[in-house]
């Protein structure tokens, strides 16, 4: 199994969104038996809650069913069981690097970096434009499967 776990900030927005568009991905392509998909916070601050309703409307609208879930924060352990640990930006990816020490197994990514972009994905938090970020996600969670293809991964 391959073994993803998505990163955000609070884990309500991007990450939740991210979680649920891989999995109706790899599901369109019948290959979901093949991956464990989860998502995690870097912060405490929304533990314990569940997606956020911009993040479950915008994926009512396009057809992707909302993983169930309530906000976790990663912990230092992830880092040792998931194979690629995802960030939707850089303050992400530099609060992961925080939590686990140092990403010495280069198993820590961008999202957009699949997507060949250094740019992060914008937090809806603040902007309130779930439709840029559902975008960003469905364009790096793209990115990530082809890149998984094509490593032979597949």
């Amino acid at each position: 199994m391959i073994k993803i776990l998505f990163v955000c900030h609070g884990n309500i927005c991007r990450s939740t969104m991210a979680e649920s568009v891989f999995t109706q991905l790899v599901k369109d392509h019948h290959i979901d038996h093949l991956f464990e998909i989860n998502s995690a916070a870097t912060s405490r601050e929304e533990i314990g809650n569940p997606p956020h309703y911009g993040t479950v409307n915008k994926l009512r609208q396009v057809g992707i069913p909302v993983i169930p879930h309530r906000a976790t924060q990663m912990t230092k352990e992830d880092y040792a069981y998931y194979d690629y640990l995802i960030g939707m930006d850089t303050a992400n990816i530099r609060n992961m690097n925080r939590i686990v020490g140092n990403d010495k197994d280069q198993k820590i990514y961008k999202l957009l970096s699949f997507a060949g972009s250094g740019r992060d994905v914008a937090d809806p938090w603040y902007t309130g434009d779930f439709d840029a970020t559902y975008r960003d996600v469905a364009a790096g969670c793209e990115g990530f499967l082809k890149e998984l293809k094509a490593q032979g991964k597949l």
